[in-house]
């Protein structure tokens, strides 16, 4: 089955394409067809399209809406001069798969979407609003594309963590503004810390309810995840995207009063302060130069630059605290895995976050820290340490089109249909 991975943000669409099946999932041999990201719709867009074993074409053109975006990857996958196996024709690609970053309450594992499900996702916007609203384009303009025939799954951001229990999803707040509005925590990057949940328990070869693990996801957001048992038992992230660790221009946990207290000082709506933690905090809010961790580093080593210096040891420090409180939540755990692109690239602030766990037996190797980068995979901690250290670049994109295959499999043998190549 080729599947059509799909993620689309405000102004972008990122896309696989992936061939896979029950057989080829199994022997962890899914093919990854062909890959690309078109930014800056609605103008003159960057295009970034790559066929397997084939090098990266990039060049500009105008793209008015999501749907042309879509249209344009199709296009170019079935062009002939693009060169991505398996795909000939419109044909040729059996399924899509989206990512959808907030399915609320309601979506607690991956679906086919119907019309129902749908608006199950429209009824998510205003806990999403920022994100839900261009899911929807996208599945409207891949529906559009590609006809009614071909299946689309949803994957969700929030469903990992619906296994959270009350006492840990529940906000200290009056409870009847839980029931009337559904306000809780859901977290996200769900499918990358059920990724790497996998990979780990892959690597170690045991079973999902041997799988006790600590799960960071660095990347221009990043998130925590206590897992016990396999399940999400606690996440950084909350009713938003914004709580838990320092970002890239988010300003994870803060005070509450501090928005009225802005507003106040500042002249600034809510909603501009709530812009402000979004769009202006983080890294690039305390360095003032940047939300990139690499040039952070640069800026500091070249130029011992104070700030940058700080916005390092604050990141760092923000996530060390939260391998304590998850360590407490689990019971102890046996692994710590680092992943986004952060987590995977950087043994700095690797070494920087497991600097001063030594007391719980979290000892990184500093060779292997710095041998793994670069989707490199593997063990960084030194042998025999207590608690061990993984490097597991994650791969949302091969999780969604794998979930893609079982929905369309099972919906199959519910109907009696008969199922693609």
């Amino acid at each position: 089955m080729n599947v059509l991975v799909l993620n689309c943000g405000s102004s972008s669409v990122k896309f696989q394409l992936i061939a896979t099946d029950l057989d080829l999932i199994a022997q962890d041999a899914d093919r990854k067809l062909a890959r690309g990201v078109i930014e800056r719709i609605g103008g003159e867009a960057i295009i970034t399209f790559q066929a397997e074993g084939q090098p990266a074409q990039r060049f500009t053109a105008p793209v008015r809406d999501h749907r042309a975006a879509v249209e344009q990857i199709i296009r170019w996958a079935c062009a002939p001069e693009s060169n991505v196996s398996e795909i000939h024709s419109v044909g040729d690609i059996n399924a899509v798969g989206h990512r959808v970053v907030h399915g609320g309450e309601r979506f607690t594992q991956s679906v086919i979407i119907t019309d129902e499900v749908l608006r199950g996702i429209e009824d998510c916007i205003d806990l999403a609003p920022l994100h839900n609203p261009a899911n929807i384009r996208g599945i409207i303009a891949a529906r559009e594309s590609l006809g009614p025939g071909v299946p689309q799954v949803a994957v969700f951001d929030t469903a990992f963590h619906q296994t959270l229990p009350e006492h840990a999803y529940l906000y200290a707040i009056p409870y009847q503004l839980y029931r009337r509005h559904r306000i809780r925590r859901y977290g996200f990057h769900g499918t990358s810390h059920r990724y790497v949940a996998y990979r780990y328990r892959t690597l170690r070869g045991i079973a999902r309810e041997e799988t006790n693990v600590i799960s960071l996801h660095l990347g221009n957001g990043c998130s925590a995840t206590a897992i016990k048992r396999g399940q999400s038992l606690d996440t950084s992230m909350g009713l938003t995207p914004l709580e838990g660790l320092v970002m890239g221009t988010r300003s994870g946990d803060i005070d509450p009063a501090i928005v009225d207290f802005l507003a106040a000082k500042e002249g600034l709506t809510t909603q501009e302060v709530e812009m402000l933690l979004n769009k202006q905090s983080g890294l690039l809010g305390i360095s003032g130069l940047t939300n990139d961790m690499r040039e952070l580093l640069d800026e500091a080593r070249e130029h011992n630059d104070r700030r940058a210096r700080l916005a390092i040891e604050i990141f760092c420090y923000r996530a060390r605290k939260y391998i304590g409180a998850y360590l407490a939540a689990v019971g102890g755990a046996d692994a710590v895995i680092f992943t986004g692109g952060i987590g995977e690239n950087s043994p700095e602030i690797r070494a920087r976050i497991c600097e001063g766990l030594e007391w719980f037996g979290l000892e990184l190797d500093p060779e292997k820290n710095a041998a793994h980068k670069n989707g490199r995979e593997g063990l960084i901690s030194r042998d025999g340490a207590k608690l061990a250290a993984y490097v597991i670049p994650t791969d949302e994109e091969l999780l969604i089109a794998r979930d893609t295959v079982r929905c369309v499999r099972a919906a199959m043998e519910r109907t009696g249909a008969p199922k693609p190549a």
